[in-house]
């Protein structure tokens, strides 16, 4: 899997002293993976829900002028939150709406098992440990995030909710780097946008790219990183 994603960078392969994670998609499980479960919920025919994201580009146009930055990520998921209130004849959704009427019921289910365990090992370890993310109260409520116990785990959560400032811009990960109170250079990123990987090298933080369409092998990159037992963190219920 290739974890360092700029040709002629310098990789940094120094044992990283914290590790910082995007939420969306990389803590929590993505909405692709969940079309069949949302379709369920939704009481829409199964099947009708064919955008997938960074998991089959070629099905999702809007995805594809995201990563064009033609449009951003907000705005991606603005379209989305509509046309499924749209779908269930319901307007105005916004991405708070969609997700309250997916998912608040149980905000610990959000998070993937294997990343959960990787924070709780990481912070055992003695690492530090953060969320950068650009959209995390916008995108989730705050109430929700309170409820959720891996983000009241972190010792620092950067958010361009409040920021202003969006991934891939240097000050996010700058801000990122003074709240953890840790040297760039010694900081693991995981994110699951290339463009976002890139602007990372560019700060000087060390990298992982999470693939979704890997996730157990992209949880056990980010533990050999990390020097912990790769196997330890793999899907299980």
């Amino acid at each position: 899997m290739n974890t360092d994603m700029d040709a002629g960078m310098q990789v940094n392969h120094a044992r990283p002293e914290a590790l910082l994670l995007d939420f969306g998609n990389v803590i929590s499980v993505s909405m692709f993976e969940r079309h069949r479960v949302t379709e369920s919920e939704l009481g829409l025919p199964s099947g009708s829900l064919t955008w997938l994201g960074p998991l089959d580009p070629a099905t999702d146009a809007l995805w594809q002028s995201m990563q064009r930055d033609e449009i951003s990520e907000r705005e991606y998921w603005a379209r989305r939150a509509r046309e499924l209130g749209e779908a269930v004849g319901e307007s105005g959704w916004d991405m708070l709406a969609m997700l309250e009427r997916l998912r608040h019921a149980v905000p610990n289910a959000v998070a993937r098992p294997g990343i959960k365990r990787l924070v709780h090992t990481a912070r055992e370890r003695g690492l530090r440990v953060g969320i950068l993310s650009n959209e995390l109260e916008l995108f989730w409520g705050a109430d929700f995030l309170a409820r959720m116990d891996i983000v009241q785990d972190m010792h620092v959560v950067v958010d361009a909710t409040h920021t202003k400032i969006l991934k891939p811009d240097a000050r996010a990960y700058a801000l990122a780097c003074e709240g953890l109170g840790v040297s760039a250079e010694r900081i693991l990123f995981v994110d699951d946008q290339f463009r976002n990987i890139a602007g990372a090298h560019r700060a000087g933080l060390q990298t992982q790219f999470f693939e979704l369409r890997d996730v157990d092998g992209s949880i056990a990159a980010v533990a050999a990183r990390l020097r912990l037992p790769p196997e330890e963190f793999a899907c299980r219920t």
